[in-house]
């Protein structure tokens, strides 16, 4: 290509730019490669012939051309002009029209993981949130000091990939608070720290299914679960749930495999199961030879009497997997949560959460430790109980006052989030979409259901909403619910 031919007006350079010469320079070139304005086998200009027409710096271009021959566009001749390399051509972009049709073939778990249900919510609409608790009321300042403790006198005991199955400090503390405060029986060896309750409930449907075993589990119940189990590979049978009445007929199931159950708190009708059925179901999970996970996302909240002891407790067969999270006590973002393995799955765990690379960090493991070792979480969990105490009651009677008309609060003694009844005729996910257009973030009762007609209604978090934030919240939900009777 002659220097005639050569498309210098391609090759505009803005002096005013903050990008330095020699980078625009290099995409200029670049794009003109990719696009075949520069045929392959091209001769550029010399790096001197190219700076005088562009009236820049030689050093300039030749930095240009350097990085185009280290990325291998060009190919650096001795005593030669750089050549253009024979590229195979690149795919054209597709329009955003094209791209939304376009069809990329996924497997069979990745098109099951991307349609399983979830709900999130938003910055700053707090209400109402389900099993969202009060982070404005936890002691940042107490935390930093912790954390920056730590970091201060970890050397390089924090900062690598060492104690992948949990900080032994971090162990040993939830070992001895489980014991005395959930009446779990465990060694600090049983103890798995996870990246939150999900991130355990993941890797158990990984290593405890195949596909095409089956597990029996709540409904209504946790979608989370749900999906992990489904993603597996898994076969869901349901387990029916009405208030506090888990119903125990064994499924005739031959490859039930595992058993999913909330009993201190039922997500989402928010019901305890008491200690009959409880022995009764780990009578039939050493009958089937089955697991039992024991899900215990927010037990802590009972505001009636004590907090009921966990069912791993009383499990002298042990087959009851104990799964907890600091996330209702603390706050979600913390993304710590923890299992309490049987000592037949401990052999081998660490190389099961390796290859997930879901361990937390450590930093934020040692200064949970000193967080529950010195008395900071078990009086940050009293002053919680009392506050959400209150905000029970006065989410109870704002609801009667308010929204009598259209729903009915279930019953139940404990969690930091409540489950209303719709009445007939209003269809749940409509409800909720339209509270969260005037943004109030509720879930549907209906997505925690898989199998036959849904009950319609509404999970609702009160924790996180001060009188105030709770009053607009309700009366924007009678709103809602007028916009939706219209």
């Amino acid at each position: 290509m002659s220097r005639r031919t050569f498309p210098l007006d391609a090759l505009a350079l803005d002096r005013t730019s903050r990008a330095p010469l020699h980078r625009q320079l290099y995409l200029a070139l670049k794009t003109l490669i990719q696009e075949r304005t520069l045929p392959p086998e091209t001769a550029l200009p010399s790096t001197r012939s190219l700076a005088h027409d562009l009236r820049i710096a030689r050093n300039t271009v030749s930095a240009a051309y350097d990085q185009l021959v280290t990325e291998g566009y060009l190919a650096n001749r001795a005593g030669a002009r750089p050549l253009v390399i024979d590229l195979p051509a690149v795919p054209l972009a597709a329009s955003p029209g094209s791209a939304r049709e376009a069809h990329y073939p996924l497997s069979c778990r990745g098109d099951l993981m991307m349609r399983q249900p979830f709900h999130y919510g938003s910055p700053g609409h707090m209400a109402f949130h389900p099993g969202m608790p009060d982070a404005s009321n936890f002691p940042f300042g107490l935390w930093s000091r912790l954390l920056a403790r730590r970091a201060s006198f970890a050397r390089d005991t924090l900062f690598g990939t060492y104690n992948v199955t949990g900080h032994p400090d971090l162990r040993n503390a939830i070992a001895a608070y489980l014991k005395t405060a959930r009446g779990v029986r465990c060694s600090p060896e049983q103890i798995v720290v996870t990246t939150g309750a999900q991130a355990g409930l993941d890797l158990l449907a990984r290593i405890l299914l195949d596909p095409g075993d089956s597990v029996w589990m709540e409904e209504p119940g946790y979608y989370g679960a749900q999906s992990a189990f489904i993603a597996a590979g898994a076969r869901l049978l349901p387990l029916a749930v009405e208030g506090g009445d888990w119903q125990l007929d064994p499924p005739a199931d031959k490859r039930l495999r595992l058993i999913y159950v909330t009993p201190s708190c039922h997500h989402p009708l928010g019901g305890t199961m008491r200690m009959e059925q409880r022995l009764r179901l780990l009578e039939i999970a050493e009958n089937r030879k089955a697991w039992i996970i024991e899900d215990d996302f927010d037990g802590e909240y009972r505001f009636q009497g004590q907090p009921v002891p966990a069912m791993q407790g009383f499990d002298h067969a042990q087959r009851v997997i104990y799964v907890g999270t600091f996330a209702k006590i603390l706050f979600p973002a913390l993304r710590l949560g923890f299992m309490v393995l049987p000592p037949s799955l401990q052999e081998g765990i660490v190389h099961a959460v390796s290859i997930t690379g879901q361990f937390a960090p450590l930093l934020l493991q040692a200064a949970l430790a000193d967080f529950i070792d010195q008395g900071h979480m078990a009086r940050h969990l009293r002053r919680m109980r009392r506050i959400y105490a209150s905000r029970r009651h006065y989410f109870h009677e704002l609801c009667g006052a308010h929204l009598g008309d259209w729903l009915n609060l279930a019953s139940g003694d404990a969690g930091i989030q409540l489950t209303a009844f719709l009445r007939e005729g209003l269809a749940d996910t409509a409800v909720a979409e339209a509270a969260r257009r005037r943004n109030v973030n509720l879930s549907p009762l209906s997505m925690h259901y898989r199998h036959g007609a849904p009950r319609q209604g509404l999970v609702m978090g009160y924790a996180a909403s001060d009188a105030s934030a709770t009053r607009r919240g309700i009366l924007t939900l009678r709103e809602t619910f007028e916009a939706c009777r219209a």
